[in-house]
């Protein structure tokens, strides 16, 4: 306030010229100066001590209504503007955080356009986010993605995974359209559902290697995954839309971040557990406890396809392999 009150008198003084009060107040003076002048040139008498006595009266009028203007504008200023400029400001500050808090629930944090090369900024956040977890819900068509970015870091997590079902022909074909809408001059259509059969195969042998990750895996397949792959922690959610079409030429589709207090995060989590704990897909658990030969049943129990020893360590040797791929051309490893 004392910061102010130069310029708030500078400004309460130019109105007081420009207002009726400052005429008022500069007539009087006038005429005080004015009999003040005449008395001291008039003869002694009664009309000298008359117009000396109304010029000081007037003089006495305007210094009195001068000070109590200042004194009454400056008190209309503490009653009325003041607490009006207070309210604004409490007004505004709670639209601002009515802003805020909708922003939050509706709108994602981070938006990450498609792109042909892998954005490291991306998957560094993506990794910070995983490091400050305790639950890792992915949903996916392989998991190869998260296994990989298990086996990158040395916490322990409970890991939730939704799959495609390798034996069910309408997660293969789905994909498989989709990758030829993406580029109708790609492969065969049979040889892409192979190489689908392929990755869900290797990301499964990925999942049991990162065991030692986890305080356990549950996965649920299902033969009708969506589109769309969902990674979720403790303090975000991750939406990487393959069903946008505007970015579907590219090789890493638009990816939206959104918060814990988000309405989409809720909505997701919901709708992840409720697929978890229904009885549409097929539920199978890994521990770190889980032997080799306990994978191998469950391996073809999954697929329908028996995994012997060597199988095991070609589909292993796919799965590091594109482990290092992916940590490389990601900038989470040299």
């Amino acid at each position: 306030m004392s910061a102010d009150a130069p310029g708030f008198r500078r400004n309460l003084v130019q109105e007081l010229f420009w207002t009726r009060t400052g005429l008022l107040l500069l007539s009087l003076l006038v005429i005080s100066a004015a009999c003040l002048g005449i008395d001291s040139i008039m003869a002694t008498g009664a009309l000298k001590t008359f117009v000396g006595s109304v010029g000081t009266g007037t003089l006495i009028s305007a210094i009195i209504g001068f000070g109590q203007t200042l004194i009454t504008s400056s008190a209309s200023q503490r009653a009325l503007v003041t607490p009006l400029v207070e309210e604004s400001r409490k007004a505004l500050e709670e639209l601002s955080e009515e802003y805020r808090r909708l922003n939050q629930e509706f709108y994602p944090t981070h938006i990450f356009e498609p792109t042909t090369e892998p954005d490291p900024n991306f998957n560094r956040l993506m990794m910070q986010d995983l490091r400050n977890t305790k639950e890792y819900f992915f949903r996916g068509f392989s998991g190869r993605y998260a296994a990989a970015r298990l086996l990158l870091s040395s916490a322990e997590w409970e890991l939730r995974t939704v799959i495609a079902d390798p034996r069910g022909p309408s997660a293969l074909s789905g994909r498989a359209r989709y990758l030829l809408r993406r580029d109708p001059a790609a492969e065969d259509y049979d040889v892409i559902e192979k190489r689908l059969h392929d990755d869900i195969c290797v990301g499964l042998v990925g999942l049991y290697q990162a065991r030692s990750r986890c305080s356990r895996v549950d996965m649920t397949i299902i033969t009708d995954p969506p589109l769309d792959r969902l990674e979720m922690f403790d303090d975000s959610v991750w939406l990487t839309l393959f069903s946008d079409a505007a970015g579907a030429a590219a090789l890493y589709p638009r990816t939206l971040r959104f918060s814990e207090g988000s309405f989409i995060y809720a909505m997701e989590r919901n709708e992840f557990l409720r697929v978890c704990n229904s009885r549409a897909g097929r539920h199978f658990v890994i521990t770190p406890d889980t032997s080799r030969q306990e994978f191998l049943e469950l391996f073809e129990t999954i697929t329908g396809t028996e995994l012997t020893e060597s199988g095991f360590h070609a589909l292993d040797d796919k799965f590091r392999d594109f482990e290092q791929r992916f940590s490389t051309s990601v900038g989470l490893r040299s």
